[in-house]
């Protein structure tokens, strides 16, 4: 992107770290991280997630914004553009939210159905059965099916996205992203009120030593990787959008901590509550999509409450559903020159398509499973795209900057713009522990899904 093409990006350092966060908070923080709090020991687990936060996922965000905003290009193009023989990391790089966002929309499109059902007080007909009869595409009626929900889902996404970066994305996160941290607060405080609430919160908060283990730091460093938006083109394309004069280390350090701060609060949330209440937590749609409402209607206002909640969860699906269309439209806009318009369509044509394929897994082509038997359509694209690709391009980025380009290509572009307070430990950690911690997280992931080691 040239310096006059600047001008369509964010309008300032606010602009980026909102659309930045939007991107980052999503259905990783209210589902997979209050799960992994739970399993990996409360505070030993939060504790462990907070350091490596501030060191390990500040780092990676901070190289891949500088290498948007240094080349002013895409994913797909900005690697190469530095180093020709390294231009493959920028495909792989793509392909991670062509992969991610059409089964995302399909959960997106769950969550908004339940926000729907909870609003028209129909929340004493949501439980177990229900969501497996909505999902498995057994429930009658137009508006009882998940492709049509998937679909309105996608709709809004493509809609904000055709507004462009300042009047659709700047503009929907500026909007969305306090509104989802006010609701997300007051619901915490409301979920204060149960009776039991205070053995729910002592297994959150207070760390044990004892309890922090390997498997706890594999566990955080694979939550901190999917919550914030590494490795999948996002940073890169809002750092092409990001003007010379924000601080790169300041707003890193801000969307960093804001990603952190809805995480540890939606587990705060729904740790003690779930805890207070005596249900199992469990992993994923399970966690959101049935226990939570048991914990709902066990409330007072509950139908209230958990229609709120659905609110602020469409919020954080909706807004890193835009950030991944944004990343793969930005690669259509530079590599064809085609028109937002034209790019959209065919990316909107792309998530329908594997989308549908996510969404009808569960029912008609429930039948077809992949590395097991119970691997649908929807947890094989999220096998491929968090557990293989993402990890490979992260690993490979940091051997980029680190080895070939140097460390120095980074801490430049971020001097240019301010001090660079964190230099020494951001060279550490894209060096050596990050590639290392991340080549873990990846053999893990592999020995995980087949059978090898269960974290």
């Amino acid at each position: 992107m040239s310096d006059s093409d600047k001008s369509i990006g964010f309008t300032g350092r606010l602009g980026f770290i909102l659309a930045m966060a939007g991107s980052a908070v999503g259905l990783g923080n209210l589902w997979r991280f209050p799960y992994l709090a739970a399993e990996y020991g409360g505070g030993a687990f939060i504790l462990t997630y907070v350091i490596l936060a501030i060191t390990f996922g500040f780092s990676l965000m901070v190289a891949e914004v500088c290498i948007g905003r240094r080349t002013g290009k895409s994913c797909f193009e900005a690697f190469g553009s530095i180093d020709k023989r390294w231009r493959f990391i920028g495909w792989l790089a793509a392909l991670v939210p062509a992969i991610i966002v059409p089964y995302y929309c399909v959960i997106g499109g769950w969550v908004t159905k339940y926000f729907v059902e909870y609003t028209i007080g129909n929340g004493d007909a949501v439980n177990g059965t229900f969501f497996i009869g909505f999902i498995s595409s057994n429930l009658p009626g137009v508006f009882d099916n998940p492709m049509t929900w998937f679909l309105v889902f996608v709709a809004l996404v493509v809609i904000v996205v055709l507004g462009g970066i300042q009047k659709g994305i700047e503009r929907v996160s500026k909007i969305l992203m306090p509104a989802l941290f006010i609701m997300l607060i007051g619901i915490t405080i409301f979920s204060f009120t149960l009776d039991g609430i205070g053995e729910g919160l002592e297994y959150y908060l207070i760390p044990h030593i004892e309890d922090i283990s390997a498997k706890t730091i594999l566990a955080a460093v694979g939550q901190l990787f999917y919550s914030m938006s590494l490795a999948m083109g996002i940073t890169i394309t809002y750092g092409a959008y990001m003007k010379k004069d924000v601080n790169v280390e300041k707003s890193a350090r801000n969307v960093s901590m804001i990603d952190t701060g809805a995480a540890l609060l939606a587990g705060l949330l729904i740790v003690p509550t779930v805890v207070a209440v005596g249900i199992p937590i469990k992993s994923g749609p399970t966690l959101m999509f049935v226990s939570l409402p048991e914990v709902f209607a066990a409330m007072p206002a509950g139908n209230f409450i958990a229609a709120v909640f659905f609110l602020l969860v469409i919020f954080a699906a909706l807004t890193s559903a835009i950030s991944l269309m944004e990343a793969l439209v930005y690669v259509l806009t530079e590599k064809a020159n085609m028109s937002r318009y034209v790019a959209s369509a065919i990316v909107t044509a792309l998530i329908v398509g594997l989308g549908t394929l996510s969404c009808l897994g569960f029912g008609p082509l429930d039948h077809i499973t992949f590395l097991t038997e119970e691997q649908t359509f929807l947890d094989f694209f999220d096998f491929i795209s968090n557990n293989i690709l993402m990890p490979i391009v992260a690993i490979l980025t940091c051997i980029f900057i680190g080895f070939v380009v140097g460390t120095k290509f980074i801490t430049d572009e971020v001097e240019s713009s301010g001090q660079f307070k964190a230099k020494k430990m951001f060279e550490i950690m894209i060096k050596w522990v990050c590639p290392i911690g991340l080549a873990l997280v990846l053999a893990t992931g592999l020995m995980d899904i087949l059978g090898i080691m269960k974290l």
